[in-house]
């Protein structure tokens, strides 16, 4: 065995260890921004940047073309991703970093569901199991009936369905586009997406807010790219229960920059949503491992 396929879960627990921090930064500075600006108006500005960052994947990739059975789904995947980003927008500006970050954690269970219901999959009962604790989790964080929801929930919940059946959409894509070109024209359609509803809500920002917003651009860029290093490196099994921290981060960082208080149903409820999920990702990993084993010189430790 080489040192450096030895050194590769590190490698890809370090990468999703610097992703979680990157997106923990991503909120902090949304929520840092508060209600000055609509959440489409900073939403535009946002990708808007990612755009420029972007911009010669997006060249190439608009070099090559889509596929005529691509350009429905690109399209489709687009409209949810605006939707879904301009609730996150809303919902990051007003309730919790750590809140935010737990009801996010749904995203994978409706890309599950998802898979399920469009695309065919079936899902097992344990996995069933799994998605019905997730869910009581995120009743746990909400807690209906013993608090007020207030709209930022709503919103949050709202995200996290329309992230995932853009994640869902992105599934059926990447047998298509190469992952580059994927990313690329998600920034394009979304950019133009957000156009018109930031248009209809327009306030000139100030160059502070253009430069906060620059700055949530470079984060979320680098976490995507962050991201990608540490699939690259390691398997889900591996990397996936290192995004349980970004809700302890998000909570610390709530606490100490924001004054919020550290509520620990939504801790406990965080847990069961991303326990849930840990506990899926292993199951898949099995059972492809049993249906494909690893050829000797694949095989890690």
């Amino acid at each position: 065995m080489s040192v450096p396929d030895a050194n590769r879960p590190l490698q890809g627990i370090s990468w999703m260890l610097v992703s979680g921090l990157s997106f923990v930064a991503v909120n902090a500075t949304v929520r840092h921004l508060g209600t000055a600006l609509p959440a489409a108006e900073s939403a535009f500005i946002r990708f808007a940047f990612g755009l420029l960052f972007l911009a010669p994947s997006l060249l190439g990739a608009l070099r090559a073309g889509l596929p005529r059975a691509a350009l429905l789904l690109v399209a489709g995947r687009g409209a949810l991703h605006t939707l879904a980003v301009m609730l996150w927008f809303f919902a990051m500006a007003r309730i919790p970093l750590a809140e935010v970050t737990a009801i996010g954690y749904l995203n994978p269970i409706v890309v599950t569901v998802g898979a399920a219901l469009f695309l065919g999959e079936r899902i097992h009962l344990r996995r069933i199991s799994a998605i019905a604790v997730a869910l009581v989790g995120a009743l746990v964080v909400l807690r209906p009936g013993l608090r007020e929801i207030a709209p930022g929930h709503v919103a949050q919940l709202g995200a996290a369905v329309f992230f995932g059946l853009s994640y869902l959409i992105a599934k059926r894509l990447s047998a298509m586009v190469p992952a580059a070109a994927l990313v690329a024209f998600l920034s394009l359609t979304v950019t133009v997406g957000l156009a018109p509803f930031a248009a209809a809500v327009w306030i000139p920002p100030t160059a502070a807010q253009t430069f906060w917003l620059s700055i949530v651009a470079v984060f979320a860029t680098f976490g995507h790219y962050a991201m990608a290093r540490a699939f690259a490196a390691a398997p889900l099994t591996v990397t996936q229960p290192v995004t349980f921290l970004q809700l302890v981060w998000a909570t610390l960082l709530g606490a100490l920059a924001f004054g919020e208080g550290v509520d620990p149903f939504v801790l406990a409820g965080g847990g069961m949503i991303i326990g849930a999920i840990s506990y899926m990702t292993f199951r898949e990993a099995r059972l492809r491992r049993r249906v494909t084993p690893p050829a000797p010189e694949e095989a890690r430790p």
